[in-house]
């Protein structure tokens, strides 16, 4: 009992911190149209939904921004860019302009994004389903997307924008394993079974001894 806490704590921290990662630094877990052009991650499209919207200030936004932005400059080996011009370097600059039909068209990515940005951020301190549930709905509006055809103000956007990259698939695992009480009840359900299948095992292998021991002693 005690070994399936620790290492439902042990598994739900390290799941934890590695969803943070994947969502603050920004991994590419989507392609999907927003108000900026075309946002690949939670952080993208719930900031320039904010900037557009004008909710917070600017530079809440950008310290959001910024650990993303240096990780992509490190990754693709180019100049990490000015916190003055964070909002240029993604393309933040016009979005005011931005009809709001976008976001209300794809409310369920909006709010997917918003839900695993909170997620991400309270599962360092307490593991919940926040996580899990955000990246879910995520899913959800992108499937949604991709198979639905819509007409916009300035044209058809095309099936192929919209795309789910591979790397989701992190993403929900560690969703799912940063939640304590499902390894919990896993442990149990499969030590239960590890333990039945074992006596099973043992009885066999005792019962077969005894057999042959007693045809040895017959003979």
């Amino acid at each position: 009992m005690a070994s399936s806490k620790k290492w439902a704590f042990f598994i739900s921290t390290i799941a934890s911190f590695m969803y943070f990662f994947v969502i603050i630094f920004q991994i590419p877990l989507f392609r999907v149209p927003c108000r900026s052009g075309i946002c690949t991650s939670p952080i993208e499209v719930t900031s320039s939904q904010l900037i557009a919207t004008e909710v917070y200030p600017a530079f809440i936004v950008k310290a959001l921004l910024y650990p993303g932005a240096i990780a992509n400059a490190i990754i693709n080996k180019k100049t990490i860019p000015s916190y003055r011009r964070l909002l240029n370097f993604y393309n933040f600059t016009y979005v005011k302009k931005a009809h709001a039909t976008a976001d209300l068209q794809r409310l369920e990515v909006l709010v997917g994004s918003y839900l695993s940005i909170a997620g991400a951020f309270f599962g360092l301190i307490r593991p919940a389903r926040v996580s899990l549930f955000g990246t879910l709905l995520l899913i959800w509006g992108l499937l949604k997307e991709m198979f639905s055809s819509r007409n916009y103000a300035n044209g058809i956007i095309p099936r192929r924008a919209v795309y789910i990259n591979p790397t989701m698939l992190l993403a929900v695992v560690c969703a799912f394993l940063s939640i304590r009480k499902d390894h919990i009840m896993f442990a149990r359900k499969y030590m239960s079974i590890f333990t039945i299948f074992g006596s099973y095992i043992v009885s066999g292998v005792m019962s077969g001894s005894l057999t042959s021991r007693v045809k040895s002693e017959a003979t």
